[in-house]
């Protein structure tokens, strides 16, 4: 997004959307083998859902007592699903058929990956990934993204709590906003469609909606009415995988920028850190947000390029959209000699050898708090010391 005026829209979907259920479920499985063995456990994994069936396939290496227990990976799958609290009869955490074909990583991949003698750890393949920040909200996110995960988060919040039976767990949203000198201004129109029960009408759905509309957007931003949709088809009752198959890593753009940033094309989701798809995007989003923050930019995109087996990045590219207090070829220098964007690097930077990948996998991967647990390390701040030198 650029200067000037215009719209912009950017979508969210819930936990309970068929996709996210997937990435869930393959992010679940994840932190199982992180927690078994930090260091060497490597998965890649995938998972279909559909009407009462959930399939889980990919490549995996850990202990034995994890990778060969697949009654332990259908256990997670089921409590995944009954935490996001399907109990419907097209889809059901304990009637639902859950098939593990999980089999060993494949050995070319891991003599490519794996450290040994004077060779580093490589990339677990090869891409692009990029990461973003802007000075539209707190977070440093884009506005429209933002704003589309909120709403649906606290609806998630409130329905777990009770408040909100009505809610069924599938909902998607969507906010544009009206950008003016390219600073958003209001919204234009708001979309959510949300699973509700049998028995609740059109109008009841919309106005328990407007409260969380309302809550999330700055005062004085709300749509006109006639821009403000709720569930549009007139009836959501049928949602969840019953109502649409589920993948894993098919809202690689709700689970990052919205769609205001540039996407490498690889998805986050079932992947453990050595994938660089998932801790270059994070190291990536670490480093630009970082650089805001230290008020060298208003904006500020970064791309890293890695090749599979290879240690060292093949390009570093800083974009500030000529918003910079710094020339971009200084930044460039700073972050190829002061950071270490190798794998090994990013995971030890970011200490992401833990199980802290689950609640990534709904309401995006950016723009959210860290924890003293370790979740979302890579919103931290705490590189702004050094790069503030660079100031002019």
């Amino acid at each position: 997004m650029s200067g000037g005026n215009y719209l912009f829209t950017s979508e969210s979907v819930s936990e309970g959307h068929p996709d996210k259920v997937c990435d869930q479920i393959s992010d679940a499985i994840v932190d199982m083998f992180l927690e078994a063995d930090p260091e060497d456990a490597r998965v890649a994994c995938e998972t279909l859902t559909t009407t009462n069936l959930i399939v889980l396939a990919g490549e995996v290496r850990g202990p034995a007592e994890i990778a060969n227990d697949k009654d332990r990976m259908e256990q997670a799958a089921r409590d995944t699903v009954r935490g996001i609290g399907y109990e419907q009869d097209g889809f059901h955490w304990q009637k639902a058929r859950v098939e593990v074909h999980l089999h060993p990583q494949s050995t070319d991949i891991a003599q490519g990956v794996d450290a040994s003698g004077n060779k580093d750890m490589g990339a677990g393949d090869q891409g692009i990934m990029f990461g973003y920040a802007c000075n539209e909200t707190k977070a440093l996110m884009p506005a429209p993204i933002y704003f589309s995960h909120e709403i649906l988060r606290r609806m998630a919040e409130d329905r777990h709590a009770g408040k909100t039976p009505q809610f069924g767990p599938d909902s998607k949203s969507q906010v544009t906003l009206r950008y003016e000198g390219g600073k958003p201004v209001a919204a234009t129109s708001v979309v959510v469609s949300t699973q509700h029960g049998a028995d609740v009408g059109a109008e009841e759905t919309r106005e328990l909606v407007r409260k969380y509309v309302l809550d999330v957007l700055p005062d004085g931003w709300m749509c006109d009415e006639d821009e403000f949709y709720v569930n549009p088809t007139g009836r959501f009752v049928i949602g969840g995988p019953d109502g649409d198959a589920g993948l894993t890593g098919r809202k690689i753009i709700v689970d990052t920028y919205g769609g205001a940033a540039p996407h490498g094309g690889g998805a986050f989701s079932g992947k453990d850190p050595t994938k660089v798809d998932r801790s270059a995007a994070y190291a990536a989003r670490y480093l630009a947000k970082n650089i805001l923050a230290a008020g060298l930019a208003d904006r500020c995109c970064i791309q890293l390029a890695y090749a599979i087996g290879v240690a060292k990045p093949l390009s570093i590219y800083v974009d500030t959209y000529g918003t910079g207090r710094c020339d971009e070829d200084r930044l460039v220098a700073f972050l190829a000699d002061s950071v270490d964007l190798s794998p090994r690097g990013i995971r030890s930077m970011l200490q992401l050898s833990r199980p802290i990948f689950f609640p990534t996998s709904a309401y995006g991967h950016f723009g959210r708090t860290p924890t003293d647990e370790g979740h979302f390390s890579w919103e931290r701040v705490d590189l702004v010391d050094e790069l503030k030198p660079l100031l002019g």
